[in-house]
């Protein structure tokens, strides 16, 4: 069997260490498989401390884009979600196990994952790229922060309606006033977007989907924009709201704020086995007929 990574890193749910020790037999059945192929195997630090795998060789978060060539991810989307932008400067392509509730991202399963594993190391695999957003918060024209996300750049307020005001390309689309706005790569409008009403859009397609969240005016509908789009969000009046990156990273607002939105220069990379379908994952996950 050719073998087409030599040196892989494993990651559980790094932050929940109830979760990790409830996983513990998978990582490191999944650990010693690879050692047992002759292969240099890391266990992400904060899994390897909470799942109490001391018998591998541990390794930061941060380091991985260093020393690793493949990174498995074992976990739920949240895990993958937040992985994948700690790796968008890496370069290491991800493999995601699931165990968690839905696994749009995460696509294989536990009890066949060896098996799985084994086809994608002997190059039995398909790439799939996923495209990320960046946003920054501009407050008295200075960068206040800025991140990126693999789903979703989300406006919202909890208490009241916001009335923002909606750029792309430097032309004027609305001012709305709704709960907020999702702005979604293809990967994300099965999330949040989703949930919203907003289009389910193929991770194939070069698209950022714009997805009100309860609009005050029913007529403002969701759209899909190309994904070279620049897109500025003046925030216009509210109590209170936030602006979120894949549901994980909040940073607050304030009237005057323009969060400024677009494609990030790079891409995460995905492996599924080679026979996988985005169409069978839809109608699994969606429990369509």
């Amino acid at each position: 069997m050719q073998i087409s990574f030599k040196t892989i890193a494993i990651i559980g749910k790094y932050m929940n260490p109830s979760a990790l020790l409830q996983m513990r037999a998978e990582l490191i059945a999944l650990a010693q498989h690879l050692q047992q192929q002759g292969l240099q195997v890391y266990v992400e630090t904060n899994t390897a401390q909470h799942a109490k795998l001391d018998d591998f060789s541990s390794i930061d978060l941060e380091q991985i884009g260093e020393k690793v060539d493949l990174a498995i991810v074992m976990g739920g989307d949240g895990t993958m979600l937040s992985v994948a932008r700690s790796l968008l400067e890496a370069d290491v392509p991800l493999v995601g196990i699931n165990r968690g509730r839905f696994g749009f991202l995460t696509d294989l399963r536990t009890e066949d994952m060896l098996l799985a594993i084994d086809r994608i190391l002997a190059g039995e695999y398909a790439i799939e790229p996923r495209m990320l957003l960046t946003a920054q918060v501009i407050r008295n024209g200075e960068v206040l922060y800025s991140g990126c996300a693999l789903n979703d750049v989300v406006v919202k307020s909890d208490l009241r309606l916001i009335e923002l005001e909606v750029k792309i390309d430097d032309q004027f689309v609305y001012r709305q006033r709704a709960d907020g706005l999702i702005l979604s790569t293809p990967t994300g409008t099965t999330a949040y977007a989703l949930s919203s009403g907003g289009p389910i859009l193929h991770p194939k397609l070069e698209a950022i989907s714009l997805v009100p969240i309860c609009p005050h005016t029913l007529s403002n509908r969701p759209i899909a924009v190309p994904s070279a789009s620049k897109i500025e969000l003046l925030m216009v009046q509210f109590d209170e709201a936030q602006l979120s990156f894949d549901g994980q990273q909040q940073v607050a607002l304030t009237c005057g704020d323009r969060v400024l939105v677009q494609r990030a220069e790079r891409t995460i990379s995905l492996l599924h086995p080679s026979e996988y379908c985005y169409f069978d994952m839809l109608r699994i996950k969606l429990n369509w007929g």
